[in-house]
């Protein structure tokens, strides 16, 4: 198995962002052959326009990978803009996409549709997305469901540019993440940046537990009974809580007579004590910046290396390289 996942530095990583994804690529650094994980600051350029700012979420985003828990030893970390490859077979892939496959992605759909302004970035995202995934010959792509689609885009680019100029690209797999354990912000909507609704990760614990205080629940009575599959609040108790800590939760909701303020305290100590040993490390992390650099460096060496090969493969096929 030849794994390739891409995160965008858009903001510090959050709950959402650990369990729908982190917490499983991590996993399948042991499973995988080879796995390739890269911080796609191309990518956030689409909504992050000061510069200052991209390179230190770029670089928060590397320390946080490694504080909870990427291995540089299983798994290949890098930036994206350190391939130039990529960016260069993203036109070979570009010169055959068709205007009405891209019109049909969701991401650009969505931001028209929302009357906003949509730049040639959005619209060719998933021309550049399908030569992140292509240029490393990776066949399986760990995605959430709002990005099979992206996935469906990249085989049928690779399978035309096969058709056309013969075997050429690996035809990649979506592999869904478990999305079991949904990531509700503090508002009960979709944990995102875009709603300011987020818990972050490294977020200072004392900050952490106000904002947990302050995550808004209904206003039944303290009597009475919870139905707690619908509850946002228990919903994020599930994040951290083992079996038994899951059923007698539930079972004290169904039984009423306790006050959410009890379910916010649990969570914000179970919150800390789950990723205290990942702040120590990230505190460790951000005090060897000469490692961060080494462990990217190294990272990219050996992608751009990969890179080349199939960027070389594809200009051959093509007939852009003598």
């Amino acid at each position: 198995m030849h794994v390739l996942s891409g995160i965008q530095p858009t903001g510090r990583f959050h709950w959402g962002n650990y369990f729908g994804a982190i917490r499983q690529y991590i996993r399948l650094q042991d499973e995988a052959e080879d796995a390739f994980y890269f911080i796609a600051n191309l990518h956030a350029l689409t909504t992050v326009r000061n510069p200052a700012e991209l390179r230190q979420l770029t670089y928060d985003a590397a320390v946080d990978l490694l504080a909870l828990g990427l291995n540089p030893d299983k798994a290949t970390l890098f930036i994206q803009s350190d391939v130039p490859e990529v960016s260069e077979l993203c036109w070979l892939l570009m010169t055959g996409t068709p205007m009405g496959l891209l019109e049909r992605c969701h991401a650009y759909k969505d931001k028209k549709a929302r009357g906003l302004a949509a730049d040639a970035g959005l619209f060719a995202y998933p021309v550049l997305q399908a030569a992140d995934i292509l240029a490393y010959d990776a066949d399986t792509v760990p995605v959430g469901e709002d990005q099979v689609q992206h996935i469906e885009v990249c085989r049928d680019l690779a399978a035309s540019f096969n058709h056309h100029f013969g075997p050429t690209f690996v035809l990649p797999k979506a592999k869904l993440l478990d999305t079991s354990a949904r990531v509700p912000g503090t508002d009960g909507e979709k944990m995102s940046k875009s709603y300011n609704n987020t818990l972050e990760v490294f977020e200072d614990p004392k900050v952490l537990r106000k904002k947990i205080m302050r995550i808004v629940t209904d206003s039944r009575p303290v009597e009475e009974p919870k139905e707690p599959e619908t509850d946002h609040l228990f919903q994020l108790y599930s994040l951290f809580a083992d079996d038994a800590q899951r059923e007698a939760m539930a079972a004290k909701y169904r039984r009423g007579g306790f006050g959410y303020a009890e379910v916010k305290k649990e969570l914000a100590d179970m919150a800390e004590q789950y990723f205290a040993e990942a702040r120590r490390r990230r505190k460790e992390i951000e005090g060897r910046p000469e490692y961060v650099r080494q462990v990217l460096g190294d990272g990219a060496a050996k992608a751009r290396r990969k890179a080349k090969e199939v960027l070389r493969r594809a200009q051959q096929a093509c007939g852009v390289k003598l």
